[in-house]
């Protein structure tokens, strides 16, 4: 049986760049700190429709990035209950939702140049 993955993701506060937002999510979920190299791509999905208890109703989307670790010690937060390196050989092994594995299939393309848009 495998792990539901997920990647590190929130909400941009005001003040900050996208790549700023990036580097805090990213530490504060995993410990690790990044450089962001570039954007992979940009996710919407009509589909994808998040209802809250409060009422809220919204469409989903996600912005990806490709960043390098370049300091910091893997960690759990309240956001994030397992925190590992995993080998790309590995992610078979793992239950990940399709639209993530779109995502992870992207951002370790080489040669990509755009990001994708979809």
């Amino acid at each position: 049986m495998g792990v539901d993955a997920h990647r590190p993701g929130g909400g941009h506060d005001i003040g900050e760049s996208v790549g700023d937002t990036v580097v805090r999510e990213v530490r504060e979920e995993t410990g690790i700190d990044v450089e962001v190299l570039a954007a992979t791509g940009l996710y919407t999905d009509p589909a994808h429709v998040m209802a809250y208890d409060d009422g809220e109703v919204r469409q989903q989307f996600s912005i990806c990035f490709w960043a390098r670790p370049v300091g910091g010690v893997l960690r759990t937060s309240e956001e994030s209950k397992e925190v590992r390196w995993v080998d790309p050989a590995d992610l078979d092994t793992l239950t990940i939702h399709l639209s993530m594995r779109l995502r992870i299939k992207h951002g370790l393309e080489t040669g990509r140049v755009q990001p994708y848009i979809g």
